[in-house]
């Protein structure tokens, strides 16, 4: 995003390419790392005519952030066709997307960073929870969740930013696993409520007659039926050895 040579802009425009310039360098660094002497260079301007357009660091910061939090947001946009577990796995993929290419920045914005504790950023990360979550009970059908299900989806939320955190640190598991698993993790805290509450119960069993055989829903039930399967043999096996000693 270097221009190389300086040329005359609007306010708006140069403010634009700022905060671009910004974004791609905390993608890379934590934005603790970075100065404004490298953002100045960066968009081929002097130190002074960045303080000209942002006060300091932080509101450049607090901007680029906002920029990213509106992308971020826009990734669990999902046009409500198919399957809710295709769905959620196309909204994890996009979600794994932009963790990929904003990896430093992700880490700190949500570890610690310049801008973390102000009311604007604990506001600017509120409202991405908050677009998920709409977004994710608008995919349910859903306009007044009770609260089991609301404590379902805010902890799926929460469950996807640490285990987005913990990838980031070493990238151990393969990315498309998590995505996965992910999808996954939603129909287990969904099943695990649903065995306590009828309200519930019927959503889920709504969810599980829209999945297909080949869906990732269907999936974690074919194996968790396979590995109950093998479980009980193992048990009836041990069992039958056992009384062969008595």
């Amino acid at each position: 995003m270097t221009t190389g040579v300086r040329r005359r802009m609007g306010v708006e425009e140069r403010r634009q390419q700022l905060i671009g310039v910004a974004l791609e360098l905390f993608s890379r660094r934590s934005p603790d790392e970075v100065s404004i002497d490298e953002i100045a260079s960066a968009a081929g301007i002097s130190r002074p005519l960045v303080y000209h357009y942002f006060p300091g660091k932080l509101s450049l910061y607090e901007a680029a952030l906002k920029r990213a939090s509106d992308d971020l947001a826009a990734r669990f946009v999902e046009p409500h066709e198919g399957p809710l577990g295709a769905r959620l796995l196309r909204v994890m993929r996009r979600f794994f997307d932009f963790v990929d290419e904003h990896g430093p920045g992700f880490s700190a914005l949500m570890r610690g960073g310049p801008a973390v504790g102000s009311s604007t950023t604990n506001a600017l990360i509120d409202s991405v929870r908050q677009a998920a979550y709409v977004q994710i009970l608008s995919h349910l059908g859903v306009t007044d969740p009770p609260a089991r299900l609301e404590l379902v989806v805010r902890s799926w939320i929460s469950l996807a930013e640490s285990t987005a955190l913990i990838w980031l640190d070493g990238r151990r598991i393969p990315r498309a696993e998590l995505e996965v698993q992910l999808v996954h993790d939603f129909a287990a805290l969904t099943a695990v409520s649903a065995a306590q509450d009828a309200e519930m119960g019927a959503l889920m069993r709504r969810i599980a007659q829209e999945e297909p055989a080949d869906g990732p829903f269907a999936q974690l039930a074919g194996r968790l039926l396979a590995l109950a399967t093998r479980s009980r043999a193992a048990s009836d096996f041990s069992a039958s050895q056992l009384s062969n000693f008595r």
